[in-house]
């Protein structure tokens, strides 16, 4: 039993994690129409930032992980302002472009720190105890910091201004504009929140897990199984849909093994989209 409680929180520090992710990604498809194959570059970029502040120059743990965020989310608002706003309405564009910025970055991450994992650990060791379940602390503390970064993406979207207009223009780009809204500051914005969301998992993450200039390729993948999962565009289902993947990984993880977890994974991916073809809380496209 205790084994089971160690295993859900570690599924919940992972489903936390993957809804990070798939809100930005989410946010980007849903606003501008755009499959962004560079967010796990801008993940591998947070987590470099956050070890060139932290290691190098010797800052404390928590300003290098804000660092990586303002970074990433600052370098995605110059691409989307400088390269993408140049191809946005041409979806075959956009896919070439977002797919050869990250090729772009991980060879520049490479170059400069070079292909070996560098020595980068979380700052926070030992494990909590709660009867014989063992909880390390390092996943407590990304837990509660995804979740309240998850809460004020909400907030954001839902409670805000500028949000409710990226959501109008979500629903209907051509009509949201004929109101008077702003396409040329609402999509750099929505671009840079998503990246910068990418960039602070990848901070806040990259220490426990591993470093190094391709780790962003299953990111992507995960990302984009979850966003699918959830239903594209849907900010509700991609979160849903990224503690569902994060507790089934974990589980499968833990009982089944490595590569029949991942298996395990995608077969109950494939099942729910069988049944339900536009994802948990996608909306049917009907066709004339």
């Amino acid at each position: 039993m205790d084994n089971v409680i160690a295993t859900g929180l570690i599924g919940i520090s992972l489903g936390s994690q993957y809804a990070l992710l798939a809100l930005g990604f989410t946010l980007i498809f849903g606003i501008l129409g755009v499959v962004n194959f560079a967010h796990g570059g801008f993940y591998v970029m947070g987590g470099y930032v956050a070890y060139y502040c932290s290691v190098v120059l010797g800052l404390p743990f928590p300003v290098a992980v804000l660092a990586a965020a303002i970074a990433t989310a600052a370098l995605g608002w110059l691409f989307e302002t400088i390269i993408l706003e140049r191809v946005i309405e041409d979806h075959q564009a956009t896919l070439m472009v977002t797919m050869g910025f990250y090729l772009v970055m991980a060879t520049a991450i490479l170059l400069l720190f070079g292909p070996e994992s560098p020595e980068f650990s979380f700052p926070i060791t030992g494990v909590w105890r709660a009867g014989g379940a063992y909880v390390p602390y390092a996943n407590m503390v990304v837990i509660g910091v995804c979740l309240a970064a998850i809460v004020s993406v909400y907030w954001l979207i839902y409670r805000s201004g500028i949000g409710r207009a990226m959501r109008a223009m979500a629903e209907d780009r051509a009509v949201a504009s004929a109101l008077g809204m702003r396409t040329r500051a609402l999509f750099p914005f929505a671009f840079a929140l998503a990246t910068g969301l990418a960039g602070l998992t990848g901070a806040l993450v990259t220490p426990i897990l591993a470093l190094a200039p391709h780790v962003g390729d299953p990111v992507l993948a995960f990302s984009f199984l979850t966003v699918i999962l959830g239903g594209l565009g849907s900010v509700a289902g991609a979160t849903v849909a990224a503690f569902i993947v994060g507790m089934v990984e974990a589980y499968a993880a833990v009982y089944l093994g490595g590569s029949k977890g991942a298996l395990a994974l995608f077969v109950l991916v494939l099942l729910i989209l069988v049944v339900r073809p536009q994802g948990l809380l996608g909306r049917e496209v009907r066709r004339a």
